[in-house]
Parts: structure tokens; C-alpha cells; sequence
């Protein structure tokens, strides 16, 4: 035997140590270099080991913990084994491998027992597999870029083919403990598992995720209607498709489906399969629909009825009648020739042509009932499909603004005095009275006892000295000031169809009497018949408008608008009621959604008065004591604003009403009573919950 060199056995000594201590005295790794060179003999040449030289693994009933550190070890990689992980392992190899391939061997043992590696931030951690989904850190997207025992999160972007489409098909393929998740803002596969795995899926994505739609195919039709026909095949096509036909789990969409779209242009189809046999399919069904009527194309007594979804039967017959009509002058009258008389609807008089045709209409069921050849009928439908669309609506909501400010102010000063002898039947007065009624100290000073004069309103002083045994009233002044604000605001709104006139009243019938007599004398039994006529009148809000939509968004308004009150001082005046009324009759043009100004009062009113002493009452500070002034000053600020919105379909319809429902509501919860244990009702009415559609 021949013996090592000291500098070797030296170093073999400590790296057997080393790997006795690594593997737990269960296994061990065992480099090339040494397998070939034995134990026990040697050239004599220095062979220390290198890590990245093959080495044969032979590890039974080993500690997963230590084989985790004899491969970290190996292969200059940081590994964490979590504490959960707990268990032996085998792990042996027949031949000398590289470190990559045996740590490839040791990820792929870990996998069979439950167990796998994340990679994290430069950290290799064994964890439980069942966690592992939720501390991968490696996500990608696009091509698998790896493919070995890591669980990693990678991204797919679907072209063609729907996410949940894909989600039953690839969900079995994927480990109980990884997900699978859509992404359906940009159709795309979220999938976190193996990444030899997933190198599998993605093969099998981009087979699936291919353009299966057919190119857009044009039928032209010779005898049947174009928008009759399309919803019949449409309706039998998608019927047959689905009949037995169990959707799989998760499939929520069907991203080709049969569309069929009339064209009454040309009177033509126009179809999008999903497959050329859907194609074929429908091409046999539209041959076979197309046919020519049982009757000759010449014969009259063809009777045809077109349901109508949205126009009126009676208006649009009138239409329909007054263009064929028009349509009978031009093609019997060359230039130059007379006009010919034409029947339409009954039998042709003397001299005249018919149209060929009869259009009524059927009121009961909004139908037209058309007599006519099939060509001419065929020419009347595509008229008839253009005129009967669904027509926008216009919601006009109209604010009125109103704000008043009202200010006055007095101030007077009155006084009288009695000077002389009342012996010799001689009285002197001195004095001043200012106003009428209450406001005049002399009316104040001998009726004011008698109740029938009561002094004026604000502040008061006054004087009065005693004249055999009576007080009388010698001095007045007097000090007042008022002010006043009012804010009005009224939103009548109304929702009306296009070019359809709609009113909205809201307010009072208010009787006005427009004429009485009395008998001039009395009769026989003492009674007076008095007689009088009354004309009764709306006094409130009333709006009134019709819209008319342009095709270029704006809005064409013919609107008229009064807000009338009676005055409350004329209730109980002889002559009568007298109304206060604010009107605007006007057309406007206005953007859809935008806010015009229709109109409005700006007032500003003062008035001014002055009673004074001459002379006196121009006097610095002392002229007061001569004069009574009052001052009043009235600003009035009438707005009138309009805005339309347009109406175009059902759910802009249901967004608008659920937004003015939900107001309602939301003002009836808030006014609901405050709660009292000592009355019976603690509630009011609420409008119920809408549920969503």
C-alpha cells in the first residue's frame, strides 16, 4: 500500500472530518478526483479538492437538515431549512455527478416528500410545499426562461383565446397545492407552480390560445328581408349550439360566438363564425330561407305586417303614404306634363295611377299592415327599419334663482304743547305732527286710549303731561329699521322625447271673479239673490318644452317658463286678487350637458321721505327735532338657468332616475321624527330599496 503525502493526508483527514460531521455519520459525498485515486494510494502528486468537481452522493436515512448543509457545501449555495420541514431522506448515486445535478437531485427527492426550495433574494429556503406559493419571489413573464424543481409565479398573455376558457383545462395539470388565476382586465393566466411544470403549460397554451374566427362573410339576399332574417337564423344557430351542450366549469364566456348583422342597405348579412363548419352552417340555412314567394312578383295581393318596436303606427303610415305618394308623381309625370291625380288606399278614379300598394296602420298593436308587391314591400322595409329607431330622450332640468334684500329705515320726532288762558276762551298750540294714523302724535294722542290708532312700529318714546285730570300726549319720538332677505331656488325638471312637447304645473287653481250682480230690489220674501262668475286660473310654476336633438350633440329648445304668486296684500281687497307673474317664452341652442342662462331680473329699488319743519328742520343736529324721515331700499336677483341632457339609451334612462330615486331617498331618511318613548309613531314613510339590474 502505497502511503500519502503528509501535505495530502493532511487535508484528507480534515475534509473526511468535515463531511462525517456534515452528513450525520448516515451518508456522504465522496469528490472524483479521490474515488479515482483510493484511499489508501496515491501518485504523489498534490490533488486538493475544488468545489464544482463531481462527487457521488450516498446519503441513507439521512437528516434533511444535514443533507441541506452538505449540499450548501457542495455547491457555495445559502441554504435555510424551515423548522417544519422534519424527516429523513435518501439520496445516493451510481456515478459521479456535477454539484448542479446533485442538488437537482436533492430538489427533486425534497418534491416527492412534500417538500420544495424557494429561491428568495440570493436565500434557497426548504419549506413546506403547501407555503410555498406564498413566499415564491420569482415572477415572469412570457417564455419560461428556467426548468428545474423551483416553484415560481409566471405571467401568460392570451392573444385569442379566453382566460376562463383555458382555467378547466389547465387546472388538473397544476399541483393541489399551487393556483391557477385569470386576470380578465387583460385576459391573461397568473400561474404559480414548478417551473418544469410550467414550461409544460406553456407548450400547451400556445397550442390552444390560436385565432379560431372565420374572416367577416357578406350573404347577399335576393327575396327575404335582410332584418327578418337575421334574427330567426341567429336564434335557430345559437339554440342548436347549445342544445345538451354542458358549459365546462369555469367557462363563463364564449369568446366567438355567432354574430349575424343585418345590412338593409344592400340587403345583405353579414357573418362572423366561430369555425368554417359554423359557416357552411349558416350559408345552407340562409339558402335555404331565401326563396321567392308562392305568388308571382307582379301579383298585388301580397299582405305583409312589420311590428314596430319604437315609432308611432298612425304617424308613420301618414309618412309612409305621403312618400309614396311623392314617389308616384315623379315616376308618372315627365317634366313638362301636368300633375296626375294619384289614389292611395282606394280604388283609382278616372284619369288616375295608383301607387301599387296600401298602407295602414293598427293602433292596438303598433303594426303596419302593408299591401304590396314584394319588391316595393322590400323597398318600404328598409324605410320602415331607418324610421323606427329607438328615439333619444331629452331630460331639461330648469333652476329659477331668486334673492331679495330689503332694507328701511325711520326716524322722527314730533311734539306739541298748549300755551294761553282757557278762562278767557283763548289756547295757543305749538307743535309739529308728522304722518298719518299711528305715525301723527295728534291722532296718537286722542285716539290712542280708544284703541282705534296704535303708535308705529320700532321704538317709541314719548311725553305727557297732565291736563284736568288727563294725560296728554306731548312729545313722540320715533325709531325704526328693517331688514328683509329672501332666497328662492325651484328646479322643475322634465324627461320628454325628441321633437315631443312636455309640461310640468305646479302650483294652484286660484278663482278670480270676473263678474256679480245683485238685485236692485228685494223679493216677495225679503231675499236678495246675489249672482257672480269666477274664472279659475293655474298660479304656480309651469315649464313647457320640446326638445329637438341634432346629429351633431347640441340641443334645440323651444321652452316657455312662468313662476306666478298671488299678492298676499290683495286677498281681501274689494277689486280682486292681483297675481305677480315672471315669464319667459323663448328657443335656444344648447350643448348636451352644458348650462345657458335664459334670462333674469336684476332690480334695484330706492325711495326716500321727508317731513320737516322749514327752516327749522335744515338746522345742524337741532333740525332734527323739526323733521321725520324714512328711507327704503328693495334689490331684487331673478336667474333663470337651463340644462338638457341627452337621453340615449336604457342605461343612461336608469342611471338618471336611480340618481334622482336615491336622492329622495336619502331626504326621507334624514327627516325621519326624533325617537320619543311618549308617542306612538317614531317613523315615516321611506321609499323602498332599489335593487340593482
Amino acid at each position: 500500500m502505497k502511503h500519502l503525502t503528509s501535505n495530502r493526508f493532511t487535508h484528507a483527514i480534515i475534509y473526511i472530518a468535515a463531511c462525517a460531521c456534515i452528513s450525520g455519520a448516515t451518508g456522504q459525498f465522496i469528490p472524483q478526483s479521490w474515488a479515482q485515486t483510493g484511499s489508501a494510494s496515491s501518485t504523489g502528486a498534490s490533488t486538493d479538492f475544488k468545489r464544482g468537481e463531481p462527487v457521488t452522493l450516498n446519503f441513507a436515512n439521512a437528516e434533511i437538515d444535514a443533507v441541506a448543509r452538505a449540499m450548501a457545501t457542495l455547491t457555495g449555495r445559502q441554504v435555510v431549512v424551515d423548522p417544519r420541514v422534519k424527516g429523513t431522506m435518501n439520496l445516493s448515486t451510481e456515478r459521479a455527478v456535477s454539484p448542479a445535478a446533485a442538488y437537482n437531485l436533492f430538489l427533486a427527492t425534497l418534491r416527492l416528500q412534500g417538500f420544495t426550495v424557494v429561491e428568495s433574494a440570493g436565500l434557497d429556503k426548504v419549506v413546506p410545499e403547501a407555503d410555498a406559493k406564498l413566499q415564491s419571489g420569482a415572477v415572469s413573464a412570457g417564455a419560461v426562461s428556467t426548468s428545474n424543481n423551483h416553484i415560481v409565479t409566471q405571467i401568460f398573455k392570451l392573444n385569442f383565446e379566453n382566460a376562463n376558457n383555458l382555467v378547466p383545462v389547465l387546472r388538473p395539470l397544476i399541483s393541489p397545492n399551487n393556483t391557477i388565476n385569470v386576470n380578465p382586465g387583460n385576459n391573461s393566466l397568473v400561474i404559480t407552480d414548478y417551473a418544469d411544470n410550467l414550461q409544460r403549460m406553456a407548450r400547451i397554451i400556445a397550442a390552444m390560445d390560436v385565432s379560431n374566427a372565420t374572416d367577416v362573410e357578406v350573404i347577399k339576399l335576393q327575396h327575404a328581408i335582410a332584418s327578418d332574417l337575421a334574427p330567426l337564423v341567429l336564434r335557430l344557430i345559437e339554440s342548436g349550439s347549445s342544445a345538451g351542450a354542458a358549459p365546462g366549469q369555469g367557462q363563463t364566456d364564449a369568446t366567438f360566438k355567432t354574430t349575424l348583422v343585418a345590412e338593409p342597405r344592400s340587403n345583405s348579412l353579414i357573418l362572423r363564425a366561430a369555425n368554417p363548419a359554423r359557416v357552411a352552417q349558416v350559408k345552407s340555412l340562409v339558402e335555404k330561407l331565401d326563396t321567392a314567394s308562392t305568388q308571382s312578383n307582379g301579383a298585388s295581393g301580397n299582405i305583409y305586417v312589420v311590428y314596430l318596436k319604437n315609432a308611432d303606427a298612425t304617424k308613420l303610415a301618414t309618412t309612409l303614404r305621403a312618400a309614396m305618394a311623392g314617389d308616384a308623381r315623379s315616376s308618372t309625370n315627365p317634366i313638362g306634363s301636368p300633375n296626375t291625380p294619384v289614389s292611395i288606399g282606394g280604388a283609382p278614379g278616372l284619369n288616375q295611377t295608383t301607387t301599387g300598394g296600401q298602407i295602414q296602420a293598427d293602433p292596438a298593436t303598433n303594426s303596419l299592415i302593408i299591401t304590396a308587391p314584394e319588391p316595393q314591400y322590400r323597398q318600404l322595409r328598409a324605410v320602415i327599419d331607418k324610421l323606427d329607431a329607438r328615439r333619444a330622450q331629452v331630460f331639461v332640468e330648469s333652476l329659477i334663482a331668486e334673492v331679495n334684500a330689503d332694507q328701511a329705515a325711520q326716524f322722527g320726532i314730533q311734539w306739541q304743547t298748549a300755551v294761553g288762558n282757557a278762562g278767557n276762551g283763548t289756547v295757543g298750540v305749538i307743535g309739529t305732527n308728522f304722518g298719518a294714523g299711528g305715525k301723527n302724535i295728534i291722532n296718537l294722542a286722542t285716539q290712542g286710549a280708544s284703541g282705534t290708532v296704535t303708535p308705529p312700529t320700532g321704538l317709541n318714546l314719548g311725553a305727557a303731561n297732565l291736563t284736568n285730570g288727563i294725560y296728554v300726549l306731548g312729545f313722540l319720538a320715533n325709531f325704526l329699521e328693517s331688514t328683509g332677505s329672501g332666497n328662492i331656488l325651484s328646479t322643475p325638471n322634465l324627461l320628454t322625447l325628441d321633437n315631443e312637447e312636455a309640461k310640468i304645473v305646479i302650483g294652484q287653481n286660484v278663482p278670480f271673479v270676473t263678474g256679480q250682480y245683485t238685485n236692485a230690489a228685494a223679493t216677495a220674501g225679503g231675499v236678495v239673490n246675489p249672482f257672480q262668475t269666477i274664472e279659475r286660473k293655474d298660479v304656480g310654476l309651469t315649464l313647457r318644452v320640446k326638445p329637438q336633438i341634432s346629429e351633431s350633440g347640441t340641443v334645440k329648445l323651444a321652452i316657455f317658463q312662468e313662476v306666478s304668486s298671488v299678492q298676499a296684500s290683495s286677498l281681501n281687497s274689494a277689486t280682486g286678487l292681483i297675481t305677480n307673474k315672471r315669464s319667459i317664452e323663448s328657443n335656444v341652442l344648447v350643448d348636451d350637458g352644458a348650462i345657458v342662462v335664459l334670462g333674469g331680473l336684476l332690480q334695484d329699488e330706492y325711495s326716500g321721505n321727508q317731513d320737516k319743519v322749514p327752516g327749522l328742520g335744515d338746522l345742524p343736529f337741532i333740525g332734527h327735532l323739526f323733521k321725520s324721515e324714512s328711507r327704503s331700499r328693495k334689490k331684487t336677483n331673478l336667474m333663470v338657468f337651463l340644462r338638457p341632457v341627452v337621453v340615449r339609451n336604457a342605461a343612461d334612462s336608469d342611471a338618471l332616475a336611480q340618481g334622482r330615486y336615491d336622492l329622495m331617498r336619502n331626504n326621507q331618511i334624514n327627516a325621519q321624527p326624533v325617537p320619543s318613548s311618549t308617542m306612538p309613531i317614531n317613523e315615516s314613510a321611506v321609499l323602498p330599496a332599489t335593487k340593482p339590474r
